[in-house]
């Protein structure tokens, strides 16, 4: 949360439903149709930051919203929305919200296994790293070296990773281990401006900037080990590696597109909202369904472009390994977007009904049985990707079935920031903290050091305190633990 808001709040009375879950009653504020709820142990709670509270009561003020306004443990200030935050729409009579999805349309998080261990890796660190820096553009801006057409970028539009692993960016069993196949339905590329198409085509397989990140990672514990071995991982110091990325610029101006077309559309449909950031449009309205349409296909650029990246870092491995990605058993895990808008069937009031489910830097988190899911993760529930800082490691997760009844089978995406990317840099400098994180083991290539900086793990809250809140909650339970190795910084 910017500082000068921060005098603007202040935190308002709450309700204890559990050690983990603090409801906020729609007498707080006029116009709240539904309570809002934040998840968070008491600590987290009494540390987040007040504009959280704002945020997340004007969300619940939102029209055709369902049971309750939700914010994960995780949660902090953003663009409408909290960063967290999570809201489910009726689809005839509720909206669709720019700022409940995030400027980055799904952005997410994939994770790939090897069967290489810290002690195979450790003496190629800096080989790797460094082949994977040249190989995968980061940065503002960056351009990929995979160059598209306008009907290439079309059927990306139209059919995301299916369209990478058919043009030889993957494996066709990468598909059964996405969200969603990695395919958002419903995309229409006349709906998507010029200026976006022309922003989107030259960033196929690239990482961006910001909190995007490649890390290769070794698995630290297991939690769960029946249920580790059969996604393939065996043993602590097993390498994986995660990345962090999204749709980029194509996202970034769909999102703006269709903000300024909202401003004129609510006074059509006689909408307020409290927070400009929170413009919206109905979801059954033509400019609520052209922004889905759009949204959509930013979504499926994205699944496209980690899918362009799990191939290009699995030549890097075989690069440097002298072994074929298969004889390095380099399978994806999984594939989730945290910043995405789709329409799910949840339990409202004991009746199932379709809803226009907002994620805004909140992770999927179904349940055994969830039809949506393959068959490979019908019988566990569907994989969680959690991203800490690049000091700290990450988790794997499972969904559960307490998810759904309780957050509409959601969890939280990462550990969350502390203070702003400004008051970071004013504390840490990059250059410093590349040397710091080198003789912890840690080898890390960045296009930027004040992008270092800003990404410092003094700069988040404790991810093991995030995590364990959902936990508790019974909403998420770990599978595994990791920790970095090597990271690539925009």
């Amino acid at each position: 949360m910017p500082d000068d808001h921060a005098a603007e709040f202040a935190k308002p009375p709450m309700k204890k439903i559990s050690d983990v879950c603090w409801e906020i009653d729609t007498s707080f504020k006029e116009g709240m149709r539904v309570p809002a709820r934040i998840y968070a142990m008491k600590k987290l709670l009494d540390e987040m930051d007040v504009g959280v509270f704002e945020q997340i009561t004007n969300v619940a003020c939102l029209p055709g919203i369902q049971k309750h306004a939700i914010c994960m443990p995780d949660g902090h200030w953003g663009y409408g929305f909290p960063i967290g935050g999570v809201a489910a729409f009726d689809t005839k009579t509720g909206v669709i919200s720019p700022g409940g999805i995030g400027f980055d349309i799904n952005c997410g998080m994939r994770l790939l296994r090897t069967n290489l261990t810290v002690d195979d890796v450790r003496p190629k660190l800096k080989e790797l790293v460094d082949t994977l820096f040249k190989a995968v553009p980061a940065g503002v801006g960056a351009r990929g070296a995979i160059k598209l057409t306008r009907a290439q970028l079309r059927a990306i539009m139209l059919n995301g990773s299916k369209w990478a692993v058919e043009n030889g960016y993957g494996w066709s069993e990468d598909l059964d281990h996405t969200e969603d196949y990695g395919l958002i339905k419903g995309a229409d590329p006349e709906k998507v401006s010029d200026k976006a198409q022309t922003r989107g085509i030259e960033q196929l397989g690239t990482l961006g900037s910001g909190n995007h990140y490649l890390e290769i990672q070794y698995v630290e514990r297991i939690f769960d080990e029946e249920l580790a071995k059969k996604w393939g991982i065996h043993q602590p110091g097993q390498i994986c590696v995660m990345f962090h990325c999204g749709s980029r610029g194509f996202g970034h101006q769909v999102a703006t597109d269709y903000l300024n077309t909202f401003g004129d559309a609510m006074k059509r449909y006689g909408i307020s909202v409290r927070d400009r950031e929170l413009a919206c449009a109905p979801f059954s309205s033509k400019e609520g369904q052209d922004y889905f349409h759009a949204m959509a296909c930013a979504a499926n650029g994205a699944f496209a472009n980690r899918q362009a990246i799990a191939s290009m870092t699995r030549k890097c491995f075989e690069k440097v390994f002298g072994r074929s990605a298969e004889d390095l058993d380099m399978a994806q895990i999984y594939d989730v977007a945290h910043n995405i808008a789709k329409v799910e069937q949840h339990e409202i009031d004991g009746h199932f009904k379709d809803v226009v489910m907002h994620r805004k830097g909140a992770t999927r988190c179904f349940g055994p049985h969830r039809p949506e899911l393959p068959a490979v993760y019908q019988p566990t529930g569907q994989p969680v990707i959690i991203g800490g800082s690049m000091e700290t490691g990450s988790f794997l997760l499972v969904g559960t079935e307490k998810a759904m009844t309780e957050t509409f089978g959601s969890t939280m995406h990462g550990s969350g920031r502390t203070m702003s990317r400004t008051k970071a840099k004013h504390i840490v400098r990059g250059s410093e903290l590349q040397q710091q994180m080198q003789k912890h083991g840690i080898y890390v290539r960045s296009v930027s050091m004040s992008g270092l900086a800003e990404e410092a793990g003094l700069a988040y809250k404790n991810l093991n305190d995030v995590v364990e809140t959902m936990e508790i909650a019974g909403v998420s339970r770990k599978v595994c633990s990791l920790k970095p190795l090597g990271n690539i910084k925009g």
